[in-house]
């Protein structure tokens, strides 16, 4: 039976239990449980994870844990009563566990392996903190590190900042909102900014001297020196090397590890020094011989020095290698460091054995016991401490020293009789007063114990010797009384018994006679001559002489002899104990002469303050002894001694004795009587402020108040106890008389003198120090009386000095904080006088900062839900006085513009969240009561309505995410809680006062804005939390969002007809609120809509406004990345909603206006579903195909179904962006379009919108057009670019701006020079289906055609396509798939290359039209793409494939061309055509011929600089030929039985005949061509290929080409086969003459590039074999290519569909091998791929260029059609092809219709319809047609670049769309209409003309050709195929030129052809402009 457990309620799951029993619940280890039941073993309850499922598990599996339970019953929760550092420490390492592991996923190892160890830290703590084993400290200790731990953790995850108070997470309810604002505030300061540490140490570590000829010991000195005051300022550092230059003592750290101590931040800076001084113990010379003396001495060898700024870069703990110097002369060394310091390079050099120190030297910062904590691994080992010189910057009482610093500073000797300067050493000892010597008192440095005595080092040959060495002497106290320090000078000599000398000695003793010690300074002392055996072991002897020459010179009675001799040393005494200060010992020792006393009591002032606190007990004894002794004659002087010592602890350097003087009034002060006498004088100074002039010796009794209150009190209360409480009235009435005199002066105004004020403020900020020594006599209330008395006596005006105002507010302040106010009786009698000055202050918005912290601590002292009737009657009087000006600090402050500094601006933060936490601190105090109170204290309606609105906008600036830190997510909590708790509150008074006839739009208004506002908090979307974040906010406060939106559903309800006044205002602000996906916030607020639709229904008849707002908004929120899936389902659904209300829909479904309705929610869904999809392709990193899609799909829905005009715009300006930063330029290009379409050329103002400034249509639409140029020409789309630089052109003419005119035609001309100029590469086409349902609707199971990046080729854009959808399967096949494909839950990619077929055949049929420009008609404007399948049909000939070989050919039409909008256009239709052997033979050598024309005619005209490509062409084609190649093509179709079962087949076989004689005589001719270019070392392979030639002739039947070899180049001198195009042979025509159309003067010799689609499959293999042999490109051509917009690989010539896809068999050509049947490896550029201009780019004579434009290769090689087939067939005309550039063509294949016959011979005298034929003659054009002869300027069309329309991303990649075509103005009628008449044979043209250079050259019309650069479409297809802004204009008054763009073309057609334009139908505008101000 299962039982409710009663202790057993909490438990952690000590192993795994998988819960395979019924109603078991599955664990894993480390779970922790709540246990409801038990039962036999068996536990039932739930893991805290997921409190939702309960079940069953062992007993045995947990381990049970102490915890207290709240709210037993049903709904009780479980709290463990363990420590609460463990509680959050094992909480924090389970939500980090999850997200650690996250971080390995998302690659960011660094910070994974840096949590990895702080977890296995915490965890190591934890274990120690369990155990429970720790002391008090050192538990301290471990959670003071477990919090920093989590703390870093919390931070560096992006968690939320935990408050703790003393290591202890704090609950939020159980203090005030203030005090939990300072507690964040201080984590938050702390993790902000690192506390700057006032004390610095210097660790040095000696490793080594590295010097390659040492041999001798060394002692090395460490100091710091500052190089500011040239001295040193620390101790010496003083360490022994051995003879290898290591330290002696490895094994003793402390002997080679020194700690420098106690510097301040002063001291880091660049000129404070670590000097190092070496000197080496041994010979006097250092390269004496070993023998040459045996005694050793100090002598100097080196010196480095090291700024310490240069360790302040970086705590480097690198060994440092300082170089070693040496001086130059040895006299020089006791200022050696300093010359290195100065760079004085001439005084030093380095060392001889270029020596080099290696130390190791790091800055620590901190004070000394933090850093033996962090770095206690260094004072274990042992570490010398050095300290600075003298005492430290803070003197700290107890410091016991006696240190006294002896510098060896110099010496002044004589000869001695010898000839040359002595070498002197100087012993010292320290002698005491018996005559001993003292032991181990000389220390030389940190790091080596003291000796007994000191040797100096020894210069050589120096009578003037210099040391300066310092030496420490740590004497105690009792020995140095009668001691005294002894020098002997010795001579050293150097010869080889090496003797030292004794020639004289010098003396000091360390105390005089007074008791002063030696004063510190210079001494210099006299040098007594004495014999080498002279015994100074007797003191007597030599004390009595005198020691010093300063008291040999005050005593001249005093006779020596001989006193040339002298000796200096410094001395600095360092003592706690002795003092070398008179005045201090006659102070102290006052009794023995009383008469000084009073001189005593004035020197005092001129003692050292270090002196004074030595003896700070002394001192005070001192004082109240004198005051004792006579207090009328001595008062006022002890007063002010007293006043000087009290302001003197004020020091700093001092401040640290303070609790010295308050231990001495506790327990040592006996003067029972002082405090008459304090009293009285201190009441005597306060009487007289008002009327001295000099303020100062009064405001320095002010400022020690304080302290001479604590001697008043202390001296009473002695006073009290030895008398039994004697004459206390009388005491009182002093206090009370002092304090009135206090009130009279702080009430004073100061008239003209500040004196005053500053008095008063002196007094004002020490007296609330006074309160507690008040309180130790008199009772809390006098005490309070007194104070607010006092404090009530200031003065009141408000222009009272501003310093004066300040002091005052911090003397409040400072009362705020005193013990007094923290009793409640007390502070009832304050709180007035607070409330008074704040109220004051925050009127004027003076000191707000003091402000915020005085109310901070008021609020502070109000704990939460404290019910005491003392604290509810506070809260009256606080709301009552400060709440209004509350509210209006906050909106004051939070208005201002921010200061832009960042420590101003924090702290312009901080003084706003202290108010904020105050207001929020009121609020929560208030009770039902104060609120009612509050409300019915407004007299009219209007207060109440400011009152409300101040409130609303107050919260409405406290939900700003910029309120507080982003990680103070507990403190957003309160402060929402507040929030909503006084909104329910003021709701009701909304309700009571504005509704009805009261009703008051604003004020409701602001309550639905802050209730929205309120729900849309990011801290309240409890869905992004973890687990168990949100578990504790839903137990502490519950789903706030709920509740807010309860009460705006109820508030909506009770608005009844006044909902009118909110609709469609309000529909955007309720839409954001259900986009949250919370189930009951949506099921409450969706049912709003419905009551908005219905009520605007009954007002309108209709609710477009709600429809129109609701889909503006949905499409913002939804961008902005609110709602989802579940959401576009809610709307469209028929669940029921919460309670009574059913589902949206359904409502709908009951009103009569449902049919509306339902619409609308289906068109809101199907906007949903594109959000959706367009928001998860934004979520994607870089631009690719899928955004650019969407953007279209979206773009179009808003156009096409929601005519949304404002919409439309902007995604066209998104879609624009998106191109540019994908640098699809053309396609920005053609988006921008789209919003330049809906503009006209009018002066329309519009206002701003998006980047564009307010502006007329005119100014817009012209910065468009520069816009959209620009980005043509970035894309290489010129002919584009052309023809809007025409149409703005025009509107400047009409405008007569000819200065822009100017700019545009140049521009214009640029964009003719670049066609001509510049590569441009060719893209390929991609064929691309998408089939299953896992892809984006907009994509689902449709096929598109992509247009490809530059270079990429049909294996790269498959790669990227996979990359795009990583889950998508490729197929492998290109057939069509089945239903089971499109109906899979899948993705399925199908991608093969396409052949683009271009619209009009007529540009690239025409000859002479350079490649440069037919290469633009290839690949744009593209409707119709092809892909050919060859395959078998019947039985396969393997003799012979040919016979059987078919080809399926599928034509794929999109829906709008390309390249547009996208990259990407849909499949609109599609047809599939199959083409027989013969069809297929008859295209395959068309191609073949129309390749070797191309490269025959590079070669010729020298555009190739290498002939390999042509080598490699003729070989391949001569070569299969011999093999089999056209041979198996007589075989198939040229027999009889072919000819015979396909009679049909008649006219196609003559056609193939006829091609082959074509080929074998492009061949002759290609072989002549070839002997002429062929390098020396290839006529081999010529020679062969000539050979070749005649085996294939005669294996087709061909005799002789006479005629043909006539054609040889020899006969033209420019090297050229062909002469002048109107220069013909005869043998041309039968009437002899031709008619040859002249090219535009523009023209350019170009390559001929042909794309994919010119080869079929046979093609391919043929090109393979002919170009695949090359290595690579570069070796064809030997040049880089040039980045443009086309593919590079030769096997591209062929359709990459084919190569892809058709059998390796049917790829070959008839006898290729194997390996080059196809390889994309092998593949290389053919050279119709480069431009002239890359390859033959200088300019040439005028002769040659006629001929260069006459061979153009754009011209596409003919037969000749004046013959007939069996003619050409036996006779051929000589050159037929290489002499006849103006041969119409009638042979190329069109879009997949069978290949017609040879047309038969045309009449004469026409070239074309309509053409004018003028003779031209052989003499050079009037126009350069070569640019390069001509200087350029042509303007770039970045002039007219708008900042707003442009990016500049670096991101390439793929797009694709389904189109927009509805706004072009052109229609269909215009558009065949306009088509019909340029192609209108029967047009009259205009008469022959001469050829002008000049501008009057008249315009010749080509009726075949349409608009060379017009955007030309498809008839006949959708209503408006393409953007108006690209169709060639249509003046009312002339026909559109129809050739290519030419200077005046344009114009002249306007003049000359008027009479012939037939009127265009009238067009149509694209839309009812509705957001007519865009």
């Amino acid at each position: 039976m299962w039982i409710p457990t009663e202790h057993e309620k909490y438990g952690v799951v000590i192993a795994s239990f998988r819960g395979t029993v019924p109603y078991g619940l599955s664990l894993e280890i480390g779970d922790t449980v709540q246990i409801l039941e038990k039962c036999d073993g068996w536990y039932r309850g739930f893991a805290l994870k997921n409190p939702n499922i309960k079940g069953i598990f062992p007993s045995s599996y947990v381990h049970l844990k102490n915890a207290c339970v709240k709210n037993k019953g049903q709904f009780e929760m479980v709290i463990p009563t363990e420590d609460s550092v463990i509680t959050e420490m094992t909480s924090t390492l389970r939500d980090w566990g999850t997200m650690w592991k996250q971080l390995y996923v998302r690659n960011e190892g660094d910070l994974f392996h840096r949590l990895w160890h702080i977890m296995n830290e915490i965890l190591d703590l934890r274990r120690q903190v369990l155990v429970g084993h720790l002391t008090h400290d050192r538990m301290k200790d471990v959670k003071r590190h477990i919090t920093a731990r989590l703390d870093w953790g919390n931070e560096q995850l992006g968690l939320d900042l935990v408050p703790r108070k003393e290591y202890a997470m704090v609950d939020p309810e159980d203090i005030s909102i203030t005090e939990l604002y300072r507690l964040m505030e201080h984590r938050h300061r702390k993790k902000d900014t690192p506390v700057q540490a006032s004390s610095h140490h210097l660790f040095v570590q000696m490793k080594s001297l590295m010097c390659s000829n040492l041999g001798e010991e060394l002692e090395v000195i460490f100091s710091l020196f500052d190089s500011k005051e040239n001295r040193p300022i620390s101790e010496r550092f003083f360490l022994r090397l051995n003879r290898n230059g290591l330290p002696k003592a490895p094994d003793k750290p402390e002997r080679h590890c020194s700690l420098f101590v106690d510097l301040g931040s002063s001291e880091l800076r660049r000129d404070i020094y670590i000097t190092v001084h070496i000197i080496r113990i041994g010979r006097m010379g250092a390269g004496e011989k070993k023998n040459a003396c045996s005694v050793q001495y100090r002598r100097p060898f080196g010196c480095a020095v090291l700024s310490i700024a240069d360790l302040l870069t970086g705590e480097t703990k690198d060994d440092l290698i300082l170089k070693v110097y040496m001086c130059n002369t040895e006299s020089e060394w006791y200022q050696i460091h300093e010359n290195i310091i100065k760079k004085l390079n001439a005084r030093y050099n380095l060392t001889g054995s270029n020596a080099g120190l290696a130390v190791s030297l790091q800055l620590l910062h901190g004070d000394i016991e933090q850093i033996r904590r962090e770095y206690s691994s260094v004072f274990s080992h042992g570490v010398s401490i050095t300290r600075k010189l003298g005492f430290s910057n803070i003197i700290m009482p107890g410091e016991m020293r006696n240190d006294l610093y002896i510098t060896i500073e110099r010496g002044e000797f004589e000869k001695g009789g010898k000839s040359v300067a002595r070498n002197v050493e100087v012993t010292m000892f320290i002698v005491e007063s018996g005559g001993q010597t003292l032991k181990d008192y000389i220390s030389f440095g940190s790091g080596e114990p003291p000796a007994s005595e000191y040797h100096s080092f020894v210069l050589y040959h120096n009578n003037s010797p210099r040391w300066s060495e310092l030496l420490k002497l740590p004497i105690p106290v009792d020995k140095f009384r009668g001691a005294h320090i002894r020098f002997e000078f010795r001579h050293c000599s150097t010869k080889e018994k090496g003797e030292k000398k004794l020639f004289g000695f010098s003396f000091v003793p360390l105390m005089q006679e007074d008791g002063r010690t030696l004063p510190d300074g210079t001494h210099e002392l006299i040098v007594h001559k004495c014999e080498e055996n002279t015994n100074l072991q007797d003191t007597t002897r030599y004390l009595k002489l005198p020691f010093s020459k300063g008291i040999l010179l005050g005593n001249s009675n005093q006779t020596m002899k001989a006193t040339k001799e002298s000796f200096w040393i410094t001395s600095f005494l360092c003592s706690t104990k002795l003092t070398q200060n008179g005045d201090m010992l006659d102070l102290l020792k006052w009794r023995t002469h009383p008469d000084k006393i009073t001189g005593c009591l004035s020197k005092l002032k001129e003692i050292d303050g270090s002196e004074i606190v030595k003896f700070l007990q002394d001192t005070l004894d001192t004082l109240f002894g004198i005051l004792d002794e006579n207090s009328q004659k001595y008062g006022s002087k002890v007063f002010d001694s007293l006043v000087h010592i009290i302001n003197l602890l004020q020091d700093s350097k001092f401040h640290h004795f303070k609790p010295v003087m308050d231990t001495y009034i506790e327990s040592h002060f006996a003067g029972a009587l002082a405090y008459r006498d304090l009293i009285k004088v201190l009441k005597w100074y306060v009487d007289r402020i008002t009327e001295a002039e000099r303020q100062e010796h009064i405001q320095e009794v002010l400022k020690a108040q304080e302290y001479i209150f604590k001697y008043i009190v202390q001296s009473r209360r002695l006073f009290s106890l030895a008398t039994g409480g004697q004459n206390e009235e009388e005491f009182r009435c002093c206090i009370q008389e002092l304090l009135m005199s206090v009130r009279f002066f702080l009430s004073q105004e100061s008239k003209g003198s500040g004196a005053l004020s500053q008095s008063q403020a002196v007094f004002l900020s020490s007296f609330p120090a006074v309160y507690s020594e008040l309180l130790k006599l008199f009772d809390v209330r006098e005490v309070a009386n007194l104070v607010q008395d006092t404090l009530g006596s200031l003065p009141t005006i408000v222009h009272v000095d501003d310093s004066l105002q300040a002091v005052k507010l911090q003397c409040i302040g400072k009362t705020v904080e005193s013990q007094l106010y923290t009793n409640p009786d007390s502070r009832y009698i304050l709180l007035p006088v607070v409330l008074h000055h704040l109220h004051m202050h925050l009127q004027e918005q003076k000191d707000l900062i003091v402000c915020a912290r005085i109310l901070s601590n008021v609020f502070c002292l109000i704990k939460k839900n404290s019910s005491e009737k003392s604290v509810l009657e506070e809260i009256d009087v606080i709301v009552a006085s400060l709440l209004d000006i509350l509210l209006r600090t906050i909106l004051e402050i939070t208005s201002r513009p921010q200061p832009s500094g960042s420590s101003m601006r924090l702290q312009f933060q901080d003084v706003t969240g202290e108010f904020v936490a105050c207001l929020l601190s009121l609020l929560r105090q208030m009770t039902d009561r104060h609120y009612q109170q509050l409300l019915d204290s407004f007299n009219t309606k209007e207060e109440l309505r400011d009152f409300l609105l101040q409130i609303f906008t107050v919260f409405r600036i406290l939900i700003r995410p910029e309120m507080f830190p982003k990680d103070w997510t507990v403190m957003r909590l309160v402060a929402n809680n507040v929030i909503i708790t006084t909104v329910l509150y003021l709701s009701d008074a909304l309700r009571k006062n504005f509704l009805n006839e009261n009703f008051d739009y604003k004020i409701w208004d602001s309550y639905f804005y802050l209730a929205v506002i309120f729900i849309n908090q990011l801290c309240l979307q409890l869905e992004m939390f973890t687990p168990s974040k949100k578990k504790k906010v839903l137990e502490k406060y519950g789903d706030m969002r709920v509740t807010m939106g309860c009460e705006i559903f109820s508030m909506w309800q009770n608005l009844g007809e006044h909902k009118l006044h909110f609709i469609p205002a309000l529909i955007g602000p309720f839409l954001e609120v259900t986009l949250i996906p919370q189930p009951d916030l949506r099921n409450v607020m969706i049912p709003i809509f419905h009551d908005m639709m219905d009520w605007e229904q009954r007002r309108s008849g209709n609710f477009k406004q709600v429809e129109a707002k609701l889909i503006d908004k949905l499409d913002s929120l939804m961008s902005e990345g609110k709602g989802d899936e579940t959401y576009r389902e809610l709307f469209n659904s028929i669940i029921p909603l919460f309670g009574p209300y059913p589902s949206l829909l359904k409502k709908i479904e009951r009103e009569t206006w449902r049919e509306s309705g339902v619409s609308l929610i289906a068109t809101v869904t199907r906007l949903m579903e594109r959000l959706l999809d367009y928001r998860d392709c934004m979520k994607m990193g870089e631009v690719d195909g899928k955004k650019i899609g969407c953007t279209v799909s979206l773009l179009n829905f808003y156009k096409t179904e929601l005519n949304k005009e404002e919409m439309y715009i902007r995604y066209i300006h998104k879609l624009y962006d998106l191109h540019l930063k994908a640098q699809n330029f053309t396609e920005a290009a053609y988006t921008l379009l789209l919003y330049d379409e809906l503009l006209e050329w009018s002066d329309r103002p519009l206002r701003e919108f998006l980047t564009y400034p307010m502006q007329t249509e005119w100014q817009r639409k012209e910065h468009l057009h520069l816009a959209i140029i620009q980005n043509f020409d970035r894309g290489k789309c010129w002919e584009n670019g052309i023809i809007l630089c025409r149409k703005i052109a025009e509107q400047y003419e009409s405008y007569y701006d000819y200065r822009n005119l100017s700019k545009m035609r140049m521009m214009e001309a640029s964009l003719y020079d670049k066609i001509m100029d510049q590569q441009r590469l060719e893209p390929e086409f991609f064929r691309v289906g998408f089939y299953g349902k896992k892809f984006p609707f907009f994509l689902r199971n449709k096929e598109f055609v992509c247009r490809g990046h530059d270079y990429e080729r049909l294996e790269a854009f498959q790669q990227r396509m996979l990359n795009e959808f990583p889950h998508a399967i490729a197929m492998q096949h290109a057939n069509q798939p089945d239903e089971t494909i499109f109906q899979a839950e899948a993705q399925y990619l199908q991608i093969y290359a396409v052949t683009p077929i271009p619209e009009s055949q007529e540009v690239l049929q025409r000859e002479g039209v350079p490649d440069n420009i037919k290469s633009f008609y290839k690949v744009n404007h593209i409707w119709k793409f092809r892909y050919d399948r060859p395959f078998h049909k019947g039985t396969k000939d393997k003799e012979n494939e040919f016979k059987s070989l078919w080809v399926e050919r599928t034509s794929l039409y999109l829906v709008q061309s390309l390249p547009g909008i996208s990259r990407w256009f849909e499949v609109e239709k599609r047809e599939v055509v199959e083409m027989s052997p013969l069809e297929n033979a008859i295209e395959v050598l068309e191609n073949k011929n129309q390749q070797l024309k191309t490269l025959i005619s590079q070669c010729q005209t020298r555009q190739m600089q290498n002939i390999n490509p042509l080598t490699m062409c003729l070989n391949g084609v001569i070569d299969a030929a011999v093999n089999g190649g056209v041979s198996r093509y007589q075989e198939a179709f040229f027999v009889k039985e072919y000819i015979l079962s396909h009679p049909e087949d008649g006219e196609k076989i003559a056609r193939l005949r006829e091609l082959m004689l074509e080929q074998a005589q492009i061949l002759e001719f290609g072989l002549a061509v070839h002997e002429k270019f062929v390098p020396q070392d290839m006529r081999p392979l010529h020679k062969k290929l000539v050979d070749q030639f005649f085996v294939m002739k005669s294996s087709l039947g061909i005799q002789e080409f006479s005629a043909c070899i006539q054609a040889s180049p020899v006969h033209f001198p420019n090297g050229s086969p062909r002469v002048c195009r109107n220069s013909a042979p005869a043998s041309m025509s039968p009437d002899g003459t031709r008619v040859i159309p002249r090219r535009s003067p523009l023209s350019y010799p170009a390559v001929n590039r042909y794309s994919s689609s010119s080869l079929s499959s046979q093609a391919s293999a043929e090109v393979s074999n002919i170009t695949g042999q090359s290595e690579s490109s570069d070796e064809v051509f030997n040049m880089q290519p040039s980045p443009s917009t086309s593919s590079l690989s030769s096997t591209h010539s062929a359709s990459p569909n084919v190569t892809s896809s058709a059998p390796s068999s049917a790829r070959a050509s008839p006898l290729l091998s194997d390996k080059h049947k196809h390889s994309r490896e092998n593949s290389c550029l053919s050279p119709r791929e480069r431009p002239c201009s890359a390859i033959y780019p200088t300019p040439v004579e005028p002769s040659q260029r006629l001929l260069f434009n006459h061979i153009g290769d754009g011209a596409l090689p003919r037969s000749d059609p004046n013959l007939s087939a069996p003619e050409k067939a036996v006779n051929p005309t000589p050159s037929s092809w290489s002499l006849d550039s103006g041969k119409e063509a009638k042979n190329m294949s069109d879009s997949g219709k069978l290949i017609s016959p040879p047309v038969p011979p045309r009449p004469t005298q026409t070239a074309s319809p309509a053409r004018p034929t003028t003779p031209v003659s052989p003499s050079p054009a009037g126009r350069s047609p070569l640019k390069g002869s001509v200087q350029s300027f042509t303007p770039s069309p970045v002039e007219y670049h708008s900042p707003g329309l442009s990016s500049n991303s670096p991101v390439l990649s793929g797009s694709y769309s389904s189109g927009i075509s509805s706004l072009s103005r052109c229609s269909t009628s215009e558009t065949s209409g306009f088509e019909n008449q340029v192609n209108d044979p029967s047009a009259p043209g205009p008469g022959p003309g001469p050829c002008y250079s000049g501008p009057e050259e008249p315009v010749r019309k080509e009726s075949k050709t349409p608009p060379p650069y017009s955007v030309y479409e498809r008839t006949l297809r959708r209503p408006v195929p393409l953007p108006h802004s690209l169709s060639i204009p249509v003046p009312p008054t002339a026909e559109p030129p129809a050739l290519p763009p030419k200077p005046l073309a344009a114009r002249s057609s306007h003049l000359e052809n008027g009479t012939r334009r037939t009127d265009p139908a009238p067009r149509p505008r694209p839309l009812p402009r509705k957001v007519s101000q865009l």
